[in-house]
């Protein structure tokens, strides 16, 4: 490992990836002052895979959890460490469909959950709230972990997915042994989302206002997987994937309580719906946006078309062993699928420390 001068973080081993999708160290190049440019090129520990080599997973399980009963793929040894990887809306456990065999063969336990309003993924009650609200993700996940009897794992993931896994990070760091997030830190509050943005960010949050309607959430019930389409093609502008690779992910938008979880997620962000008073505490220890301890490696696509931050604006947020990486090669939102060996890299070297 490489140390900085001053005390502090620790930057993770800095490596490349052959192939299309080339490793950057952003942070050096923004000037973060978290260590020096990559080192040389060095080959990749995990083999070259395609994206689309695969396109299902060999293993499906249901558990209770929570408040919940979850649906999950898994791979690998029941005994190898445990990696649980996360996604992201409007995306599914497919997104892990090729990164998930790059682990297993690397003697991980690979664990891939619907997350609630997605897939085989139920609520055991129906008088439940349909909320979507980040604490409730993050509770979640804890509770699959117990669930499963897992005391600590690296968990990884985008968009919903990267924010739960910072969620747990940073409220149960000593639950996860390791992160890997896309875009960095992505908790937030709904007294920071009062602020407004330049006109240019706003715009970019379209669908977000569009959902604090009547009008946008019946256009979301009525035209669901058009609209996980439309938000492919732009969070990803150059990911050419084709009708079957959308069709195997756009099932798990068939769920019963799909809608009114993601409507519920979008106006809870803007204070235009309550949360549960049992996530209460939990609100309120986000709210002040607590530094995240563990090891981390964040990931950006050089063609990320959705909305995200800027690695300068996050990198102070990670206290531990810390490393950022833009995935190069047209890369854009959903980078596990589109970029699954850089991924895997990242989630074997973020286990390594």
């Amino acid at each position: 490992m490489r140390r900085r001068e001053d005390a502090g973080t620790v930057d993770l081993h800095r490596r490349r990836f052959v192939g299309a999708a080339a490793v950057v160290a952003a942070a050096a190049e923004l000037g973060l002052d978290r260590g020096a440019r990559a080192d040389a090129a060095k080959p990749a520990s995990l083999p070259a895979i395609p994206p689309g080599t695969n396109t299902s997973f060999s293993t499906l399980r249901q558990i209770d959890a929570g408040v919940l009963n979850v649906g999950y793929a898994e791979a690998g040894p029941a005994d190898g460490p445990a990696v649980i990887l996360l996604h992201g809306w409007p995306y599914d456990i497919h997104s892990y469909v090729d990164v998930a065999p790059l682990l297993a063969s690397a003697g991980c336990r690979v664990i891939v959950p619907y997350l609630r309003g997605y897939g085989s993924t139920r609520f055991l009650d129906g008088a439940t709230p349909r909320n979507g609200q980040q604490a409730a993700l993050g509770a979640d996940l804890v509770a699959f972990m117990d669930a499963l009897k897992i005391p600590r794992a690296v968990v990884a993931g985008y968009d919903w997915g990267a924010r739960t896994a910072n969620i747990a990070a940073a409220l149960w760091p000593d639950r996860v042994a390791g992160m890997v997030s896309v875009s960095g830190y992505l908790i937030g509050s709904q007294a920071a989302n009062r602020h407004p943005l330049p006109p240019k960010a706003e715009q970019a949050w379209w669908y977000q206002y569009y959902f604090a309607t009547e009008r946008g959430r019946d256009g979301y019930r009525q035209n669901t997987r058009d609209f996980g389409r439309l938000i492919w093609q732009t969070a990803s502008p150059q990911w050419q994937f084709d009708d079957a690779t959308f069709d195997r992910s756009a099932a798990a938008f068939d769920n019963p309580d799909h809608v009114a979880v993601v409507i519920h997620n979008y106006r809870w962000r803007l204070g235009l719906a309550e949360g549960e008073a049992r996530y209460d505490d939990l609100e309120r220890k986000l709210a002040e946006a607590p530094v995240i301890t563990v090891p981390t490696i964040t990931l950006e696509g050089d063609a990320n078309g959705a909305p995200h931050p800027e690695p300068a604006a996050y990198a102070q947020k990670f206290s531990g062993r810390y490393q950022h990486r833009t995935i190069g090669g047209g890369i854009g939102h959903n980078l596990p699928q589109e970029a699954p060996q850089a991924f895997a890299q990242a989630v074997i070297d973020v286990s390594r420390g």
